[in-house]
């Protein structure tokens, strides 16, 4: 079963005001070496990355109000780590960056943990039970990292490997096996009541009979709010995932938000971030017209959002799921949005507790430009009846 480690962090964020979240929908493009999916082209993977650090460190217009940068799974080269971390430092404090490092050994990963010690103390343990249990040394791991640059402005490395494998259910060889991660940090911020996780692609819906993510987080959430009266505020999941409309994501999603035999206080009001890579990814041979990207940011039924057809992004109910689920396309692109506050419906009917606060398109040499209303079609309100059968669109400006 994996391990929830609660961690104390210390973010200043403002009473009473939402969150900034900015999703970065990046392109990835991968390899297959004896150590699992490497990166490609590793010195253009970095310049687009840094295209959007440089951007978030300049922070023109209200980019200086963001609070959180997703990036996508596997896309940071291991040898731009260091590179990254200090671009990180830069940053305004409490600014939390997550993002997923290509694939390494899983000495490599021991070294990562040991590196940042002061900081991951408690799963290094973990991680010398399965090392003593046999010779694991070089399997694989899928790496997920959250640098956070605290209220005091010193930055903190947390590490966790992915907890469910790398598509290996779905292949007979051995080969593409990986090492199972058995921890997950549950951040507890300490300047102002704010809760968030960080999870690695599939780790949102690993089930079986015995043991569930999901399930132990829900658990662990709803101790939270009997104990403090704090709740699970954010979950964020960062992805690298051909699959985007898997049948699964749906019955998880209905799951966390909508568990029928019992009440769920720790999570009732989660925000659930999924921060993807871009459609131009490319995984190998084996993916080539695969769907990548729809990043997508999930609120549960205590929510409202309006009915408006987007370019560049819609909300539906997932196939009737207890919630509402804000889907971006597929395209290379900069989310930058607000995250909801906690609140039952508001009575006001044009309240909208979810904002889409700027969608950037890379131009030549990655600079970023905002995509402004009126470069394409207009948003369009939608009737439902006129859905009907269809999925519904729904979101404003």
């Amino acid at each position: 079963m994996v391990h929830i480690l609660d961690k104390r962090i210390r973010l200043a964020y403002p009473l009473g005001h939402h969150l900034h979240c900015l999703i970065a929908q990046l392109p990835n493009r991968l390899r297959r070496t004896p150590e699992g999916w490497r990166i490609a082209e590793p010195e253009g993977q970095w310049r687009i990355i840094r295209s959007v650090l440089e951007l978030v460190a300049e922070g023109p217009g209200n980019l200086k109000k963001l609070h959180f940068l997703m990036l996508p799974e596997s896309c940071v080269p291991l040898e731009r780590l260091d590179d990254l971390l200090d671009a990180v430092s830069r940053f305004r404090p409490s600014t939390v960056t997550m993002f997923g490092l290509e694939h390494v050994r899983l000495r490599t990963y021991r070294e990562l943990l040991e590196r940042f010690r002061e900081d991951n103390a408690e799963a290094i343990p973990l991680v010398d039970r399965d090392i003593d249990s046999g010779d694991v040394l070089d399997v694989p791991v899928n790496v997920g990292c959250v640098a956070a640059r605290d209220a005091e402005g010193r930055l903190r490395v947390f590490l966790e490997a992915k907890t469910h494998p790398f598509r290996a259910e779905e292949f007979l060889d051995k080969y593409e096996d990986q090492y199972r991660g058995r921890h997950l940090w549950l951040f507890r911020n300490e300047a102002t009541p704010f809760n968030f996780m960080v999870l690695v692609c599939l780790d949102y819906v690993y089930r079986n009979l015995y043991q569930s993510n999901i399930r132990a987080i829900i658990d662990h959430a709803n101790q939270l709010f009997f104990r403090s009266r704090q709740t699970l505020d954010a979950l964020f999941v960062v992805q690298s995932n051909p699959k985007p409309e898997h049948r699964v994501y749906r019955d998880v999603l209905a799951g966390f938000y909508g568990e029928y035999l019992e009440d769920t206080p720790g999570v009732r009001e989660t925000v659930t971030v999924f921060g993807n890579c871009s459609g131009e990814s490319v995984m190998g041979e084996r993916d080539p017209g695969a769907t990548y990207g729809m990043s997508s940011v999930v609120i549960g039924p205590h929510h409202r959002l309006a009915q408006v057809r987007h370019e560049e992004y819609q909300v539906d109910d997932f196939g009737g799921a207890p919630l509402c689920r804000l889907r971006f396309g597929v395209g290379t692109r900069l989310y930058y949005l607000n995250l909801p506050q906690h609140h039952e419906i508001d009575p006001r009917s044009s309240r909208i507790p979810l904002k889409v606060h700027a969608v950037l398109r890379p131009g030549p040499d990655w600079i970023w430009r905002v995509a402004r209303p009126g470069d394409r079609a207009e948003p369009q309100r939608v009737d439902a009846a006129e859905e009907a059968g269809e999925e519904k669109l729904v979101v404003e400006r």
